[in-house]
């Protein structure tokens, strides 16, 4: 049996577990029920009503949050030429080719958060695929990291742009913000999520698309959301 901390047992009090939240409600309990003395992240966890084995019901994209997440995330942007040269004036951690693909396979050097990469360079990521992958730092189209406008990419995540990516239960966690936010700019990116993952329900799923969805800060007790009080 899981034994909780004190901090997280006193925490836990404020929340009624029978209750479903206004997103108001929500964001205003999780800033009271944070237990760290860090500025803890704040998540959103949201169950789908999806058969997670079936491609056409997987969900994956990102999102440009209204107001950013609170955390700089270091880019690696492998490009050549002018699109290598206009990454690194767009503020990207990391630039190169080959030689980074080189350094991932043989040190494997995992400094950063993202990776951008140009369509010509895809290829090339195949042989460290099988390292990247399980990170969760492969390229995709879908996530907007596999482009040939890398700064506008670039501009994207350094001003809040997270990815999303449904597990094989059907679950999709995202970080929406930092306990220190204002708790109007906390509603109005969760409100934003939610809306946003409702807008992609994939054609094939049928009936009730979201069975429930949660928040919660770092080492903080989960906190229900009503989805009902959503208006679409």
């Amino acid at each position: 049996m899981k034994r909780y901390g004190k901090k997280y047992v006193e925490a836990s009090k404020k929340v009624d577990k029978a209750k479903l939240y206004t997103i108001d409600e929500a964001v205003k309990l999780v800033k009271e029920t944070s237990t760290t003395k860090f500025d803890s992240t704040v998540e959103v966890a949201i169950k789908l009503n999806i058969d997670a084995k079936k491609s056409d019901q997987q969900l994956r994209g990102s999102l440009k949050l209204p107001n950013g997440t609170g955390k700089t995330r270091s880019i690696l942007v492998l490009a050549k030429g002018t699109q290598a040269t206009e990454a690194k004036k767009a503020g990207a951690d990391f630039v190169g080719d080959v030689d980074m693909i080189e350094k991932i396979e043989k040190e494997n050097w995992f400094d950063y958060d993202v990776i951008v990469a140009t369509p010509e360079m895809m290829p090339l990521l195949g042989k460290v695929g099988k390292l990247l992958g399980p990170k969760g730092l492969m390229p995709n189209p879908k996530t907007g990291t596999v482009t040939a406008n890398v700064v506008k990419a670039i501009e994207d995540i350094k001003s809040g742009m997270v990815e999303y990516k449904n597990d094989t239960y059907g679950n999709i966690h995202m970080v929406f913000g930092k306990v220190s936010f204002d708790a109007k700019k906390l509603a109005e990116n969760l409100d934003f999520i939610i809306k946003s993952i409702i807008k992609a329900k994939p054609s094939t799923v049928k009936g009730q698309f979201i069975s429930n969805i949660s928040i919660s800060s770092t080492m903080g007790p989960g906190i229900k959301i009503d989805k009902n009080t959503i208006e679409i």
